[in-house]
């Protein structure tokens, strides 16, 4: 086995016995990019020199005795948080030559916790997308199947996990861009309870359902990250001050007294029938690992596009009303007047699905429109958050697909949009809500692409999905497969 095909937990092992040094593991991710980037184009940028750098300093911490919990484990992160010194695109023409004079909070936090960041990861434009398509800087390939969609927003960081060339990766969830691309390319995805994670340094799009969460081979390595860069941050007004568990240390076998639920309204039309055969299989498995499975409803769920692509657009309206050319960022050169400078600005700086939905949003909160779509979108997020708290008084997990069908062509809805938006049917409402949801891989079809379960749990139980994951995980017994590059 090649270092870069070791897990994150499995690399720590071989670095602390002596058997591997950061600098070798880190060269070998290096050349795996070097061999299969151009098939898979996973990142914007690759920091070489300073991951090397990176990889020096935490062998050095450990030979003096103070290695960090990730130390000289290599990991992406999505171009969206801020790396000091490191180019930061959010995927736009409008940051092309952005960088960052700090670091995320939840970069800083891997970096004291030794790991080395690789590089920034391909993703679509301001993580407005489902399939990575609108970044300007290149498309990702699904590593499973040339031609196909990685997923999105956080495609790349998917993809650089995924296509073996670092061992883990942060993206962010807006409305699912951390579980489906996890799900359409075979890996673990979790997006946290709204607050457990700092999303200081994370550049917003909409900043009451943006979170940052892990991309990982395993349900163990997904514990490791989330055991890093969870916790209360002064710095984000949004962040929560509660206690955060062990995570690494919940991932026990079995689940007796564990109830799963299972919400009817994820299982209706449109689900492809092999993404039904392998939930089903799911839950078996669970039942086999000794939880109680119970039918629940989520009656507003039919409303939830609707909702989503009110709020999200209102508030990325809000949030990218900042990129005028002024102070950072893409600036219109050829403008004779102010006026014509904002405008020519924004026409170029951004592409059209981001266009689109600033348009959207603008459209939402202006005067005499606000009451009928923003404010009653509002309202009925308060309805979808009832019907999870309802579900979780006889539940304590919800098991469903992430999306309803596995990974399609890449442009087959390019000139639909509405298409690709109810692909996120399935994802929206974590976000609308606030809880935590993962993606664990479940199976294959037949033509050889991936297929993600995903998890819900109320809020600030992501212990509990963890552990569930876990036991799905092992219970699953997957045959190790890697795409073929």
């Amino acid at each position: 086995m090649k270092p870069y095909e070791l897990t994150i937990t499995q690399a720590l092992a071989k670095m602390k016995q002596g058997d591997l040094s950061a600098v070798e593991l880190t060269e070998s991710c290096l050349e795996r990019i070097d061999a299969v980037e151009k098939e898979v184009t996973a990142f914007i940028t690759i920091d070489r020199d300073g991951a090397l750098l990176q990889a020096e300093n935490a062998d050095r911490q450990r030979k003096a005795g103070r290695a960090g919990t990730l130390c000289g484990v290599p990991l992406s992160v999505k171009d969206l948080l801020c790396t000091a010194g490191l180019r930061t695109t959010c995927g736009s023409k409008m940051l092309a030559n952005f960088i960052p004079p700090y670091d995320a909070t939840v970069v800083e936090k891997l970096k004291s916790a030794g790991a080395v960041i690789i590089g920034k990861t391909t993703m679509d434009e301001f993580a407005m997308g489902s399939t990575s398509e609108s970044c300007a800087f290149g498309v990702p390939e699904n590593p499973w199947k040339k031609g196909y969609v990685a997923g999105g927003s956080s495609g790349g960081s998917a993809v650089s996990v995924a296509a073996l060339e670092c061992l883990g990766s942060l993206g962010s969830d807006t409305g699912g861009s951390i579980r489906q691309p996890a799900s359409l390319c075979g890996i673990v995805g979790m997006k946290p309870t709204y607050g457990r994670v700092s999303r200081y340094g994370l550049t917003a799009f909409a900043s009451s359902l943006d979170q940052v969460g892990p991309l990982c081979r395993t349900v163990e390595d997904c514990a490791r990250l989330m055991d890093v860069i969870s916790g209360y941050d002064q710095m984000d007004s949004t962040s929560v001050q509660r206690d955060v568990p062990p995570y690494l240390s919940s991932l026990a076998d079995g689940l007796e007294g564990l109830t799963v639920g299972v919400p009817r309204e994820y299982f209706t039309e449109g689900l492809d029938g092999e993404v039904k055969r392998i939930i089903d299989d799911s839950i078996e498995v669970l039942k086999k690992k000794g939880a109680a499975i119970v039918d629940v409803s989520l009656p507003h769920t039919q409303y939830c596009v609707a909702v989503y692509y009110l709020i999200a657009p209102s508030e990325a309206s809000s949030n990218l009303a900042r990129y005028d050319g002024v102070l950072y960022g893409y600036r219109d050169m050829e403008a004779d007047t102010l006026v014509d400078m904002y405008k020519q600005t924004r026409s170029k700086g951004f592409g059209a699905e981001v266009k689109r939905r600033i348009l959207i949003g603008t459209y939402a909160l202006s005067s005499g429109y606000y009451d009928a779509y923003y404010k009653k979108a509002s309202q009925v997020r308060t309805l979808i958050l009832d019907d999870f708290k309802k579900a979780f008084e006889v539940c304590d997990v919800l098991i469903s697909p992430v999306t309803p069908t596995p990974a399609w062509k890449k442009g087959e809805n390019t000139e639909d949009p509405l298409a690709i938006y109810m692909s996120d049917i399935l994802t929206l409402s974590a976000n609308l809500a606030g809880i935590p949801g993962m993606s664990v891989p479940g199976g294959f079809t037949a033509d050889g692409l991936p297929v993600g379960v995903q998890l819900q749990g109320g809020h600030f139980q992501e212990e509990t999905l963890l552990k569930t994951a876990f036991n799905l995980e092992q219970g699953l017994a997957l045959e190790h497969r890697k795409p073929a590059l």
